[in-house]
């Protein structure tokens, strides 16, 4: 059946075999003593495709009709509805049936809460809910009779991603593609080029020898020449493909699904299980994000390094901190998650999203923990003068540890977030550096 799908939906796609001896999902695990080589089935591979072609086939319908996800790492009683949307990018060049050409295709996610207020919700904040359990059921299907949900969400979220998601996503596109192109036609020129010097030279030699009665049986001028334009020609048209390559444009926003995001905080009041305080505990949070957030900036400044805040792109990280380029090393890009918790805490929560983004980039993900005193003051300005010696802040005093590497394995598949040891991460780092 995913052989037949495959096949109706794109002839020029690469086979499916009928059966697979081994396959595996971890490149590392292609090649095993005493087994014989594994398909490795990772985005693109035809076996992979074409199942989830057929799935989307059969249930799209339910991404439509949207469902009712839990936030267990929003302590707010806030509502939100989730839109997804998937946008493509296609360039001037055509497929064999006339159509413009998809060169990128990605899903983008919007949150828009009970005000009208839309954000980007990052690349895959589905990773870090989860789906209501038994007990809460009853209350969160309540909740679905809001008003505010009657509103066109859907254009309202098209609008905030054509805005806001589209135009990143169209620079990004553009960047990777100008690299690729002025990379292709240097190499296309250089070897061209070569040939249609050679051919031309060789056309001139032999219609000089050809003039002074010398005719060569196999190769004469005419056909040197032929070969010489024939090459032109192919660098000519090569470099018109390339342009059409390079003229991008980005497609409208479509909207395939939606969800209802439920804070934990809310549903906890609803339960009975704790007072109503919000703006008292958003406040404080508030406070300990800001003077966490400050002070891994300025500990990354003082070491001669640029960062810049991504906290509102929830692409798994907070900080993105460029470390300059040196005679020895080229500019590189390092990401830091940053968790604030006040002196004494005894846990830090890390979404599975995070986590995942860490094992994604080992070599260049650094989880940065901030302890910050209890206060009521908020201090701003000189009040994050760095004192290198001893890793501390003036004003709050928030101190500041790096750990390298700080997960070992992906939660598993039902785990939105896990709750680790502040004690024992806390030892495993070090001074920022």
């Amino acid at each position: 059946m995913i052989r037949n799908h495959a096949t109706a939906i794109d002839r020029r796609r690469e086979p499916i075999s009928r059966s697979y001896e081994r396959i595996c999902f971890d490149k590392a695990r292609v090649n095993l003593r005493g087994k014989v080589p594994a398909a490795f089935i990772c985005p693109g591979h035809p076996l992979l495709e074409a199942v989830i072609e057929l799935t989307l086939d059969r249930h799209r319908d339910l991404l439509k009709q949207g469902a009712i996800l839990v936030d267990d790492n929003d302590p707010s009683e806030q509502v939100r509805s989730l839109v997804y949307l998937e946008h493509s990018i296609q360039d001037a060049s055509t497929d064999s049936s006339g159509k413009r050409r998809i060169v990128s295709r990605r899903m983008q996610y919007v949150e828009i809460d009970a005000d009208g207020n839309a954000q980007n919700a990052g690349d895959a904040p589905y990773l870090n809910y989860r789906s209501p359990f038994d007990t809460e059921r009853l209350l969160v299907d309540s909740l679905v009779a809001q008003d505010w949900l009657q509103r066109d969400l859907e254009a309202e979220a098209t609008s905030y991603a054509i805005a806001h998601l589209v135009p990143d996503h169209l620079q990004e596109a553009r960047q990777r593609k100008e690299a690729l192109i002025a990379k292709t036609l240097k190499a296309v020129n250089e070897r061209l080029a070569k040939e249609i010097l050679y051919w031309d030279t060789r056309a001139e030699a032999l219609k000089q020898q050809e003039a002074a009665g010398k005719v060569n049986a196999k190769l004469n001028s005419a056909k040197a020449r032929a070969r010489a334009d024939e090459l032109e020609a192919r660098l000519q048209k090569r470099k018109t493909e390339l342009e059409q390559e390079r003229r991008l444009s980005p497609l409208p926003p479509v909207v395939v699904g939606g969800a209802l995001v439920v804070s934990i905080g809310l549903l906890q009041r609803l339960q009975g299980k704790r007072q109503s305080v919000p703006s008292l505990f958003a406040k404080e949070t508030k406070r300990v994000e800001m003077l966490a957030m400050q002070a891994v900036i300025s500990a990354e400044r003082s070491i001669g390094h640029e960062p810049r805040d991504v906290s509102g792109q929830k692409c798994g990280y907070d900080i993105e901190s460029r470390i300059p380029q040196t005679a020895e090393h080229p500019s590189r890009l390092r990401f830091i998650e940053v968790k604030g918790r006040i002196a004494g805490a005894e846990t830090v929560t890390v979404t599975k999203n995070e986590i995942l983004t860490a094992l994604n980039q080992p070599e260049s993900f650094i989880l940065a923990l901030v302890q910050v005193p209890q206060s009521e003051e908020f201090a701003e300005g000189d009040a994050f003068k760095v004192s290198a010696a001893k890793g501390r802040y003036a004003g709050e005093r928030a101190i500041v540890r790096y750990v390298q590497q700080p997960f070992q394995k992906e939660p598993d598949f039902g785990v939105t977030s896990v709750n680790y040891n502040w004690q024992d991460l806390w030892q495993r780092g070090s001074e920022p550096q």
